[in-house]
């Protein structure tokens, strides 16, 4: 991404000067169109996209935009409230972007074109945010919503990685059991045939991979490092991302519980960004792509050009068989009735708790598949020793 310093003049005709992040020159002249700035001068800044790359975290963010709330709510100048939260911060690099953003406010520019220079550490939810708080002159509201939002999307991820960690550690589990076994058992029950030749096919195949991972562990490892690589780079390739995250939905068993944390997130984002009064096409651009899943990306194109061609959203939005059929009729009652954003936020308050719901059925679905799989690899190993161990016990009877 590279960054542009350019010198504008806004709606009010006042001249303003500042960087901004895009991809090419065509993004960076969109941006500033969109911000309502008239390009005088811009030239690429040669001193690198951003002054900084820390990129912030839900959590932080969350507290960030709380301090900032409860101090312009209180009547704090927005200058003086950026400066005490500069002294806050305790991360250096933190406080760093922070006492850039209060410098440059400070000289005159506006917050959320303060935070666009920074837009590798800030999400370009929250300066959309930003922006819209500032053209509406409710900034503090918007900081309001911006807490409980970072703070939701920091519960979820909170509740994924506490429900991860069970089936985590079983999964390493498995993975040290089944090593054990194939590398220190098979061995000393294989060591009890006298005759290799009359030992089962299953013994047989199982003394095969024992050996390979006793004298060829190495490629064992480069297959599993290759693997990783492999998926890695394949998820970059447009045609695979897309079929992968398709599958993420429409997928058996999972697609729905996906759909539910999918229409949580969109729902609470909508809702935060239709309340704050930005125009529906852009709400729809920035809802559809916080989920990060490029085949809504793409499903969402057509929903956005039926919107501006007239059609209504809860029937575009239909079509596109994502979201489950009651959101969509939700949102057709909030058309008809005109309370969309009402009744967009009450509905995002259901869906975040069906989402927290989701996330645990969907851990639950992969805890047996574990066990199973290990059950099997055990059963597996027993089975190819039983003959060697009856074997042993025979001959002890013999002699």
């Amino acid at each position: 991404m590279k960054s542009y310093s350019y010198v504008a003049q806004d709606a009010r005709g006042k001249q303003v000067k500042g960087k901004a992040n895009a991809e090419n020159e065509q993004e960076f002249l969109e941006k500033m169109k969109e911000r309502g700035l008239f390009i005088k001068d811009y030239g690429e800044d040669s001193s690198g996209a951003s002054k900084s790359i820390y990129k912030f975290g839900t959590k932080e963010l969350s507290f960030c935009c709380r301090q900032l709330s409860a101090m312009l709510t209180s009547g704090l100048t927005l200058v003086k409230a950026i400066d005490i939260l500069t002294k806050e911060q305790e991360n250096e690099k933190a406080k760093a972007i922070w006492q850039d953003i209060y410098e440059n406010v400070q000289k005159g520019e506006s917050f959320s074109s303060t935070l666009e220079m920074h837009a590798g550490s800030f999400p370009n939810f929250l300066i959309s945010m930003v922006s819209a708080g500032e053209s509406s002159g409710s900034l503090d509201v918007i900081m309001t919503r911006m807490s409980e939002h970072y703070a939701k999307e920091n519960k979820l991820k909170n509740t994924v990685k506490s429900a991860m960690v069970y089936p985590v550690i079983l999964a390493v589990l498995c993975i040290v059991i089944v090593l054990f076994l194939f590398i220190f058992i098979m061995p000393t029950f294989i060591d009890m045939y006298e005759d290799k030749s009359t030992m089962p096919a299953i013994t047989k195949a199982l003394d095969a991979i024992s050996k390979f991972l006793r004298k060829r562990w190495y490629i064992v490892i480069a297959l599993v490092v290759g693997i990783v690589v492999f998926i890695k780079y394949a998820l970059k390739v447009p045609k695979w991302r897309l079929k992968f995250d398709r599958l993420l939905i429409k997928g058996p068993g999972f697609g729905p519980l996906m759909t539910k944390i999918y229409t949580g997130r969109f729902a609470r984002t909508l809702s935060n960004l239709y309340s704050s009064g930005i125009p529906m096409v852009e709400c729809l651009q920035k809802a559809s792509a916080i989920l990060g899943n490029s085949y809504v990306d793409e499903k969402f194109e057509e929903v956005i050009d039926e919107v501006k061609q007239g059609e209504t959203l809860s029937a575009a939005i239909t079509r596109t068989e994502i979201f489950e059929s009651m959101f969509c009729s939700v949102i057709y009652v909030g058309e008809e009735s005109g309370a969309l954003d009402s009744i967009l936020e009450k509905t995002s308050d259901y869906y975040e708790e069906e989402s927290d719901s989701a996330v645990q059925r969907l851990v639950s679905m992969v805890e047996p598949l574990l066990l199973v799989f290990m059950g099997v690899i055990i059963g597996l190993v027993v089975a190819g020793v039983y003959p060697a161990l009856y074997g042993s016990m025979d001959n002890m009877e013999n002699e």
